[in-house]
């Protein structure tokens, strides 16, 4: 007699060979990024990756190249052209210092705080809803007030966009390593990092991979929040820093009574706005 249980085995076997391959998760949201060369860019990309509610992650680049990480696709927009059309949702701006690790970094879009608002509206006419947007600024020489509202007209041009989501990240920024050569200078650098005992913990620089990762995990959540503009202040990005709950906090943020549409307020009339 046939062994029916070695039967249905192989019935069963040949069935899973012939079934459709699984679906992929219709959830997932396509991103686009733009400055991804710098190390607060390249750990960006990283951290979307991971989070993996993105597919794909695209970032832009000046230069045909080829994308080394799966999920990610580079978008080709060389400058004085034309972005071509596309169909991410979510749009993330980082404006990152350069460095020249390797050659591969130089093919990277990497967007100038000025181009701020002329490449807002060509993404808005692309179809971005949501634009979280990562200013770093010295938080020596940054007022209070900035650090939650709107820093200059360039951000308050980009609100007026009619994104239905738009955050600016805020984060500490630490200056470059330069090495200089005449003494005079030399001892105005000393006496100038000395006031940097003076600046607050919470104002001092955070680690750009934790900053990469709050700027992922808003991003995977902003289409999910209440609609309006926000700024996330730099006090947030340094306890994102100090938690292993970045997710947790992210989500918080976006949805506490703190974080509604927020009420961003207009540079001073009788200073003129600085621009970043």
């Amino acid at each position: 007699m046939p062994d029916t249980a070695a039967m249905s085995l192989i019935d069963e076997a040949l069935r899973a060979g012939h079934a459709p391959p699984p679906r992929v998760n219709a959830a997932l949201q396509r991103v686009l990024v733009a400055g991804g060369g710098g190390p607060l860019g390249s750990a960006l990309l990283e951290s979307l990756l991971s989070v993996r509610a993105f597919s794909p992650v695209s970032v832009l680049v000046t230069q045909p190249t080829r994308a080394a990480l799966r999920g990610l696709r580079t978008v080709l927009w060389p400058p004085g052209t034309e972005l071509p059309p596309g169909d991410e949702a979510v749009g993330i701006i980082v404006f990152d210092r350069e460095r020249h690790a390797n050659g591969r970094e130089l093919a990277f879009y990497r967007p100038e705080p000025a181009q701020l608002p002329a490449i807002a509206a060509q993404w808005r006419e692309r179809g971005v809803r949501h634009l979280l947007v990562v200013m770093p600024h010295t938080m020596a020489s940054l007022p209070d007030a900035l650090k939650r509202g709107l820093a200059n007209l360039d951000e308050h041009a980009v609100a007026a966009l009619g994104f239905e989501h738009l955050v600016f990240v805020r984060t500490a920024q630490a200056g470059a390593h330069e090495r200089i050569s005449h003494p005079a200078q030399r001892l105005a650098h000393w006496m100038l990092s000395q006031l940097q005992m003076m600046v607050p913990q919470r104002d001092r620089p955070v680690r750009a991979q934790k900053v990469a990762q709050l700027a992922a995990q808003l991003a995977a959540r902003l289409p999910f929040s209440p609609p309006g503009t926000r700024v996330v202040p730099p006090e947030t990005v340094w306890e994102a820093a100090q938690t292993d709950d970045i997710a947790g906090l992210a989500q918080s943020w976006l949805n506490g009574p703190a974080s509604g549409p927020a009420r961003v307020p207009a540079p001073s009339a009788a200073e003129p706005p600085a621009r970043p």
